[in-house]
Parts: structure tokens; C-alpha cells; sequence
């Protein structure tokens, strides 16, 4: 038996949702947030930098800014830390820690490689068994917060059902909703992280648009505070945007398949990027090569894609014993024609795969 992946619906207004999520997962979202502060104690040592102050400074920065962008996910922000009985501004900081370190580690510090490890694949529906798109992607960081990735249903009073794989305590890092529009991301490490909106509030604000095209105009005009790539995608195709604070480029499956790892692949971005993850490149090459051989994609043939251990302790399937520093924590596999929406808590060949079930139609929103 796999792990298996807790999950959660919560009803009523934002601030209401926010308050049971983080009542009822209390004590998992402490202890998140404890190994979290910790991992960044450390990688803000290495990169030279005395105690978080300033980290937490740039946190308030950004929740601040995220309250005049999105009032509703500020509200449910402030209903969780109420419900798990932390600071808003600590747990924000944590939650958005790759975001919130990299606008005080300055260009000049120590370099600090982590091997980040998110390898997204989304295929376009010529490519499908169905002759529907396709989603995916496996979110791979920390090893010890694989004990933390909880699943979230919202049901709300307004606006559309939704479902995210994140880690407890945090908003959307993947999902999808009611009307089929899905969204995931990966870390891209570029100089230039200011304030801004951080990634999770940038997700949990897109998965709540109605279309892809309102969604995806959401991620390309916002400003963000550091760089990442986002998706966004439906049963006919899907959309990529590489984002910087100062620049947002997009790629469509309209022309084949896309996929995507940890590095930039915009010429003007790429001047900008640091802290390179070791298997990026590798991983990039595999997943590329798996799309290509296969015009009959489903579900399965993705979480195979993600399940993938060729090239060792590089590979798209991330094992802790690799003692690369990342792993793979969650893995997803989206048919947003059909709302099926599959899931797993750790990595594809050993997670136990779930269906999040929707109770809503478009029709009822």
C-alpha cells in the first residue's frame, strides 16, 4: 500500500474555508511550518545572510500586496492561520518560501544549488487517446515535506468548486475546477525577485477563473515576485507562461507538446538565472523524449512518464535515497474533459493514486 494522500472539503465563505482548513490540519501545518523555517535558516546562512528578519519583512511585503490583488485569498489566507492559531505573516512566508528568500538573496551572495525537481508534460488533444488535452506534472522539493501534502476541496458560497494537491497549510499548487480549467507550476530561479505576488497566491487566484483564457490572462499580467513557470489548461489545450518579476513569455500546446523542468528556456531569462538544479537538463531531455514517442497519450501513459527511472538519481521520479537534496512529493495527472482529476502523495510507482471526485457541474456555478 502507497501513501495515501488525506483530503479534506470545506464549505462557506473564503474566510470560513480558510478557518476549518487550518483547524482541522492544526498540528500538521505547525510542524510544516517549524521544518520549513529550519530548511530556510539554513539556506539563508549559506547564502550569507544572518537570521530571517528580513525574510519575514518581505513576506509582509508581499501578503500585504496580495490583499489589494486577491481579497478573497487573503481572507481564506487569514481564516487558516486563525484555524491552525499562527501569525498570517509567518505562515504566509513559509508557505511561499521560494518566492520570499529569493527577493533578500541578492545577486553577489553565495550561490545556494538546490536540486528542484518539478517536471511538467502537457499534451495537446492530436496527441491523445480521447482527442482531449492532457495535464500533468510531479511537484518535487524538500523531501520531509512529503509528510505535509494534503489534498483540499472547496465547495464555496461563491465561485467554483475546486480541488489543489499542496502542502497543509498552503493554497493552490495543483489543481482544478468545476469547469475543467487546471494549473500547476515549477520553480525557476532567476536574479530579480521582488515584491509581489508569490506563486501559491498567483494559482489560487487563476484555478478560480471560469475559462482558460481569463486565467491565463491573470498569470501573464500579474506582478509576481519571483520567477516560475505557470500552466493553465482545459479539454483543448493548454497554455505555459515562463514569468519573471519584469517579463512573461507563453508557449501553447497549439504547437505539439510542452513540457517543462527548472530552467529558463527565454534567451533574455536565461542571462538571469542561478542556482541551476543539477537534473533540470536531464530531465527535460527524458520527459521530451516520452511525449514524442507516444500520439495515444491517457492518464496512465503520464503517470508512467512521472513513474520514469531512467537516468538514476537525475530521473523525472525522484527518490529520497538519492540524497540529491529534492524528491518527488506529489504527483498529478489531469483529464479536464471528463474531471478526472488523479493524485498522489509521493512518487508515482509508489504513492497510492486517488480520483478527487467533484459533486458540481459547470451548469451550477
Amino acid at each position: 500500500m502507497g501513501l495515501a494522500l488525506p483530503q479534506l472539503t470545506v464549505t462557506g465563505s473564503r474566510h470560513e474555508m480558510g478557518r476549518q482548513y487550518g483547524a482541522h490540519f492544526r498540528d500538521m501545518i505547525h510542524a510544516f511550518l517549524g521544518n520549513r523555517v529550519s530548511a530556510v535558516e539554513t539556506y539563508l546562512a549559506n547564502a550569507g545572510h544572518s537570521g530571517t528578519d528580513h525574510l519575514f519583512e518581505a513576506g509582509a511585503a508581499c501578503l500585504d500586496y496580495v490583499k489589494g490583488f486577491d481579497p478573497d485569498g487573503y481572507a481564506e489566507h487569514i481564516g487558516i492561520a486563525e484555524g491552525a492559531g499562527l501569525d498570517p505573516v509567518r505562515l504566509f512566508t513559509t508557505a511561499n518560501m521560494t518566492d520570499v528568500r529569493d527577493i533578500i538573496v541578492l545577486p553577489g551572495d553565495p550561490v545556494v544549488v538546490e536540486d528542484e525537481g518539478c517536471t511538467a508534460a502537457l499534451i495537446p488533444p492530436s496527441m491523445s487517446a480521447s482527442g482531449k488535452a492532457l495535464q500533468g506534472q510531479t511537484w518535487d522539493l524538500n523531501g520531509p515535506d512529503v509528510e505535509y501534502v494534503i489534498a483540499l476541496h472547496q465547495l464555496p458560497d461563491e465561485g467554483p468548486e475546486t480541488w489543489t494537491v499542496t502542502c497543509a497549510g498552503c493554497q493552490t499548487l495543483m489543481g482544478m475546477n468545476q469547469y475543467g480549467v487546471s494549473v500547476g507550476t515549477t520553480n525557476l530561479k532567476t536574479k530579480g525577485a521582488k515584491v509581489g505576488v508569490p506563486y501559491l497566491s498567483m494559482l489560487h487566484a487563476a484555478l478560480r477563473q471560469k475559462t482558460l483564457k481569463s486565467a491565463s490572462n491573470l498569470v501573464e499580467k500579474t506582478q509576481v515576485a519571483g520567477s516560475h513557470s505557470y500552466w493553465i489548461g482545459d479539454q483543448d489545450e493548454a497554455i505555459e507562461w515562463e514569468r519573471t518579476p519584469d517579463t512573461a513569455h507563453a508557449r501553447s500546446t497549439q504547437n505539439g507538446a510542452v513540457v517543462r523542468t527548472n530552467h529558463c528556456l527565454v534567451d533574455d531569462n536565461i542571462a538571469l538565472e542561478t542556482d541551476l538544479s543539477p537534473s533540470t537538463f536531464e530531465r527535460f531531455s527524458r520527459i521530451n523524449q516520452l511525449v514524442d514517442n507516444n500520439t495515444a497519450h491517457t492518464l496512465a501513459t503520464l503517470q508512467d512518464h512521472f513513474a520514469n527511472r531512467d537516468d538514476g538519481r537525475l530521473s523525472i521520479n525522484r527518490y529520497v535515497e538519492d540524497n540529491s537534496g529534492a524528491a518527488t512529493n506529489a504527483v498529478v495527472a489531469m483529464n479536464p474533459a471528463d474531471l478526472e482529476f488523479l493524485a498522489c502523495r509521493g512518487q508515482s510507482d509508489q504513492g497510492e493514486w486517488v480520483q478527487l471526485e467533484f459533486e458540481r457541474q459547470p451548469a451550477n456555478a
